[in-house]
């Protein structure tokens, strides 16, 4: 699977314009990290993810961010919602912000409905504690070519020595390596990394655990004209693309 840094690059772009946007209009929303959303989004779309996986209570930034990402690759976002009353309020969210036709919305049990998806190309997961987190992973069928596993939490922030939450995802066979990275954004993030073991690129970039966390921190600035503000906003994008052991 190769890595498209336009692809990249303009789903970063758009999530950032989208989520200025819901806040303007309707006031902030509580976000995991600072930039957490641009990196998620850019990271879908630059590896071309076609079916994207979210489980959440409720469609939030990151909901937005990884429709963008979908608009980006011609894929799909399947948004299950955990709690079917806020069903309604999701849909409106991104109704407004154009997405709607990249985002099936899904109410079943997380549990019960995981299952049915094959091949998974990027899936993201924001609950509560981590045995929920646990129990989910394990019930992904992931690409074992290249796919991306996203857990968001607070709680990992509890979670120093824990065991990482890669060793939960389901393998296929012994040739799918999987490797986890916690907080390549601030903290309360840990993305997992799945590829066939045979991946030299991958293994050089990655230590003995997944992680080599030094080199996440490079990073490029990018210029963004706000046409209906007239400001212009500089930012800081992080180089993702080595993550993936695709520069």
């Amino acid at each position: 699977m190769e890595w498209s840094a336009s692809c990249a690059t303009r789903a970063f772009l758009d999530t950032l314009q989208l989520c200025s946007n819901h806040k303007r209009q309707y006031g902030s929303w509580k976000v995991q990290e600072p930039g957490s959303n641009e990196f998620v989004s850019a990271l879908a779309a630059g590896m071309k993810a076609k079916l994207i996986v979210e489980v959440t209570s409720c469609s939030s930034s990151s909901t937005i961010a990884l429709a963008a990402a979908a608009r980006q690759t011609g894929g799909k976002l399947v948004c299950i919602i955990s709690e079917p009353s806020l069903l309604d309020e999701s849909e409106h969210v991104i109704r407004c912000s154009g997405l709607e036709d990249q985002v099936e919305f899904r109410t079943e049990d997380p549990a019960e409905l995981l299952p049915s998806y094959e091949n998974i190309d990027f899936f993201l997961v924001d609950c509560k504690d981590d045995e929920k987190y646990a129990e989910l992973l394990k019930l992904l069928d992931v690409n074992p070519t290249r796919s991306v596993v996203v857990a968001n939490t607070n709680n990992l922030l509890l979670g120093g020595d824990k065991k990482r939450l890669g060793s939960y995802v389901r393998r296929k066979d012994e040739k799918i390596a999987v490797r986890s990275l916690k907080h390549p954004i601030g903290k309360g993030m840990e993305v997992i990394l799945i590829s066939m073991n045979n991946d030299d690129e991958v293994d050089d970039r990655f230590g003995e655990r997944g992680h080599d966390s030094r080199k996440i921190c490079k990073s490029k600035w990018v210029a963004k004209f706000d046409e209906e503000s007239g400001e212009e906003h500089i930012f800081r994008v992080p180089q993702i693309d080595f993550f993936l052991g695709l520069c």
